[in-house]
């Protein structure tokens, strides 16, 4: 067993240590944060919809007619009658079947992979894939291959290598440190091509992209068809939380029988659902303003020589390199009223710490003029 001491000690020492900040009141840009008034550029509520009134009323009134909790698993008597509705809107407003919710889009990913494929089987992710995806392709027993990030040349290659047993690819909508999109259009042809099934966790996507926030599959105009397994999370742009899987009718029947995130575990409150119900299909003109905050801030930062990835989804990292520099200069935003996460291995690769910048909706151009003048 290892020595807990030393292996934290150890992690203070190469400025790898995570610490959690204590927020106090709503999520929304500006908040009070282990006591202190900041402005936030670090949150996934993109549309600032976790505090808005409507959501909450819809919460409330989900809570007295529900109760607190679901009380059990949905395969005993926890499947309410709004999580039946939510998933139906979901399956409607995807376009698929069939939509199936999970209480996080880490379970959806793990249930996803452990259902679907095992020994003698392969899944093959992007090597910028999130956590989710990647502990869901080792846990189910299946041989893990990476291939190049958004590299659609080096996954048909590692495609064709492998000629016995099912093929799954599993791949971020939106990368999440990156803020980059999958070449969705090549990806699912490659699959197509090589008889693999292709799934896409649209986290960063869903709400955010697409004419009526459908995600990478509207914004990328891929079909259904193309993309056998369709994964979100409701936490970020929907503002509530919880995930969902959508795909064909055997799909989400094989996840309620053998996908064993689903089976058991509690499900999310039924009020939660409720709430959820509110915001599918809706709030074009948050959207608008968000992707005006987003070409706000990148005109700004052009102006001021600050460098940025090629991103044009919220996500919008500032690479600072060492892991020192960027806790230092993290902590330094905060002093100053901002609060930006510095983002360390493993969660990037190492050399590429960074400041993960995020905007919402609700940012207004004096929050963002500040943040550009203290970078």
């Amino acid at each position: 067993m290892k020595n807990l001491k030393k292996e934290l000690q150890n992690r203070k020492t190469k400025h790898l240590y995570r610490t959690r900040r204590i927020t106090d009141g709503p999520q929304q840009p500006e908040m009070i944060i282990d006591g202190k008034p900041v402005t936030s550029f670090c949150s996934n509520d993109y549309l600032g919809l976790a505090n808005h009134p409507d959501v909450i009323q819809a919460f409330i009134e989900g809570v007295k007619k529900y109760g607190a909790g679901s009380g059990a698993a949905h395969l005993v008597n926890g499947h309410s009658k709004a999580h039946h509705a939510l998933e139906e809107e979901l399956a409607e407003f995807t376009g698929y079947p069939r939509a199936l919710l999970f209480s996080t889009g880490y379970m959806a990913n793990l249930g996803v992979a452990q259902a679907l494929v095992g020994k003698g089987d392969t899944v093959l992710e992007d090597r910028l894939n999130h956590a989710s995806l990647i502990d869901g392709g080792l846990l189910s027993g299946a041989r893990l291959m990476r291939y190049m990030h958004n590299d659609v040349n080096d996954l048909e290659k590692k495609l064709v290598s492998r000629t016995n047993g099912g093929k799954l690819v599993m791949t971020d909508g939106v990368f999440s440190m990156d803020g980059d999109i999958a070449d969705l259009a090549n990806l699912a042809s490659t699959c197509e091509n090589n008889d693999a099934l292709l799934m896409v966790d649209d986290a960063h996507g869903f709400g955010v992209l697409g004419e009526s926030g459908g995600g990478t599959l509207e914004y990328s105009d891929v079909s259904i068809k193309d993309v056998p397994i369709y994964m979100a999370t409701l936490g970020k742009a929907i503002g509530t939380s919880g995930a969902f899987v959508a795909g064909s009718e055997e799909l989400i029947e094989t996840l309620i029988q053998q996908a064993r995130t689903y089976i058991y575990t509690t499900a999310t409150p039924p009020a939660l659902a409720e709430a959820t119900r509110k915001v599918i299909n809706n709030e074009p003109e948050l959207r608008q303003q968000l992707h005006s905050n987003i070409q706000y801030f990148r005109d700004c930062c052009k102006q001021q020589n600050i460098k940025l990835s090629d991103s044009k989804t919220p996500i919008q990292p500032v690479i600072i390199g060492d892991d020192e520099s960027v806790v230092r200069l993290s902590n330094t935003l905060f002093d100053q009223g901002i609060l930006v996460t510095a983002i360390r291995p493993p969660t990037v690769p190492a050399g590429t710490s960074r400041l993960r910048i995020t905007l919402s909706a609700k940012h207004s151009h004096h929050h963002i003029d500040k943040l550009i003048e203290i970078l």
